[in-house]
């Protein structure tokens, strides 16, 4: 049977309003998702045992540092630490070949366990992570990396995409993965797994960008006000957009004040229709009328040595 590809796309939210925190630690929200058209890749294919590869430019990153073992939990990036860029320098497990990571190691490997769980008891995997996107970063990463897990299992075993089960997986992964595994544009409520289709801006050119410096989801949210400040107004997607705001951003601007130099350069560019950070950051975005005024704010953010990806909406 063959391998199969599935592309992880990164998540923006176009606006983030915090409501309340709940009893059971996470948070009541209302969000607006979309995703790029590029992001992460995830191959997939059977074996006799399992295995986990992760490559790419941000594989040093992910993998773990000597004589330590990943658990889904796991927080791989602190606030305020680098993130890592010389890939040659890859930290080792030492119990894995070098580029390998314990089965146990992210929410791939988490997502994998609980899909042969639900649907094959027997079955092991080959899997690889292309990983391109930049770790605790507000883009969905690894929430996106599970639900491509889950989109590519299904497809190997011949499961329908629309099998409750595997939302009701993506739901116990994290708050983000339901509409990560739906990748398309929602408004998602409760913590964010209750979702609600919405027309997109399908084509519109889109630029991300980061700094360089990962923030913790838990940080931030400890840092948030606690204050409601108001449901996303009625509207098409980019009026709502433009009208909401991302309530997570000032506890995250405390904790990587870089983030504001990225948003001056983004909100000055030319052709911008919308700039925001996305998620819990440190990760900005902004919409553009032009695929040539996107790239004209890509070069710039990229002569300060910023990580960008210019890509347009799904």
């Amino acid at each position: 049977m063959p391998a199969i590809t599935e592309p992880a796309p990164a998540k923006i939210n176009l606006a983030l309003h915090v409501r309340r925190r709940r009893p059971d630690g996470y948070h009541d929200l209302e969000t607006l998702f979309a995703f790029a058209t590029e992001g992460d890749l995830i191959t997939v294919e059977p074996a006799q045992t399992n295995s986990f590869t992760i490559t790419g430019p941000f594989a040093a990153a992910l993998l773990p540092a000597q004589n330590t073992t990943l658990t889904p939990n796991t927080t791989p990036a602190k606030a305020g630490a680098q993130l890592g860029a010389n890939n040659d320098e890859a930290p080792r497990s030492s119990s894995t070949p070098p580029g390998n990571a314990p089965w146990n190691g992210n929410l791939v490997t988490a997502a994998a366990d609980a899909f042969t769980t639900a649907f094959a008891p027997e079955a092991h995997h080959v899997i690889t992570l292309e990983k391109h996107l930049p770790i605790a970063s507000g883009i969905g990463g690894g929430s996106a990396d599970a639900a491509a897990t889950l989109r590519a299992l299904a497809r190997l075993h011949g499961i329908s995409p629309t099998d409750p089960r595997l939302h009701d997986i993506a739901a116990k992964l994290g708050a983000d993965v339901p509409a990560c595994l739906a990748n398309r544009t929602t408004l998602g409520t409760g913590k964010g797994d209750t979702l609600t289709n919405l027309e997109g801006l399908s084509g519109t050119p889109l630029l991300l960008v980061n700094s360089g410096v990962a923030v913790s989801t838990a940080a931030v949210f400890k840092t948030w006000d606690g204050h409601d400040r108001g449901p996303i107004p009625e509207g098409n997607l980019l009026d709502r957009a433009r009208l909401g705001r991302n309530d997570l951003e000032p506890p995250a601007l405390a904790l990587a004040p870089v983030i504001a130099e990225v948003r001056t350069l983004l909100d000055a560019a030319q052709g911008v229709l919308l700039s925001r950070m996305s998620g819990s950051g440190a990760t900005c975005f902004a919409l553009f009328e032009t695929p040539e005024a996107r790239d004209t704010a890509a070069t710039a953010a990229q002569a300060k040595g910023w990580w960008t990806l210019a890509t347009k909406l799904a």
